[in-house]
């Protein structure tokens, strides 16, 4: 006897198994199956009940282990023989993770959905390196855009932002920094504060921090590569190991010191 016929989107956060929700969690530890990306990480699976089948089903860059077509095939096949699907997405399954896909889908066989917030990369990745995507006086809004669109070109939405004062991040966009970096030199923003983080949250977790003028080579310098978070913005300047600051008593100005670094 199967359990009820379910699918459960959840979230898992930014990659620290931490950082999931309480119901994220009394999720997965009611689960049959649990299917899970290449973003997840694999100590939440522990929370899962012993009988619960574990299914990879991760897409990274030209890694695409299943279509999603497949995956959607995949839940609700799963839904219907084995009873409740936890779905466990990094981030939310709500920015970039096609959760809303799956659930119309599901929905199309008349399986209950139910779906699960997860902590944001877009928000929590900067925030955990002391960089807010708002800040008073700094910066009243933020983007969060995909590097990369379906058609595989950057998106056009990134040229829009470099126009603005509000903080950019870009997920999936490692693949296409030379061409963001030049969208921001087109508008004159090589000053501008970039930073690039990869693994946010977790113990191996790289940082490089300084402009559009520099951020390519830190990147380089410290072998930063993909999944990684890019955030552009004056909101970067707060970064602790961004500027450090000296204070000229006779114009009674501060000065910023650029540096790079890496965690």
């Amino acid at each position: 006897m199967i359990n009820q016929t379910k699918i459960t989107l959840v979230g898992a956060g930014p990659g620290d198994p931490d950082l999931l929700t309480l119901k994220g969690l009394k999720a997965i530890q009611s689960a049959d199956v649990v299917c899970y990306d290449a973003l997840c990480n694999e100590a939440l699976l522990a929370h899962a009940p012993n009988h619960a089948l574990k299914i990879y089903v991760g897409k990274r860059a030209n890694q695409h282990k299943m279509k999603q077509s497949e995956i959607n095939l995949l839940l609700v096949q799963y839904a219907l023989t084995h009873g409740h699907v936890v779905r466990l997405k990094g981030g939310d399954s709500f920015v970039f993770g096609r959760g809303h896909e799956e659930m119309s889908y599901a929905e199309s066989f008349n399986i209950p959905v139910e779906v699960v917030p997860g902590v944001s990369s877009a928000i929590a990745v900067p925030e955990l390196q002391g960089v807010p995507v708002t800040h008073r006086g700094i910066s009243q809004s933020f983007w969060v855009i995909t590097g990369t669109t379906s058609s595989g070109e950057l998106s056009k939405d990134i040229a829009l932002a470099a126009q603005s004062t509000a903080t950019l991040v870009i997920l999936m966009g490692m693949n296409k920094l030379s061409e963001i970096v030049q969208i921001f030199r087109l508008h004159g923003k090589i000053e501008t504060p970039a930073m690039v983080i990869q693994n946010g949250s977790l113990p191996n977790e790289k940082v490089a921090v300084g402009t559009i003028e520099t951020i390519e080579s830190a990147v380089v310098a410290h072998q930063l590569g993909s999944p990684a978070i890019i955030v552009i913005g004056n909101v970067v300047g707060l970064h602790a190991h961004f500027a450090e600051m000296a204070y000229t008593s006779n114009d009674e100005t501060w000065t910023s010191s650029f540096e790079i670094t890496t965690h």
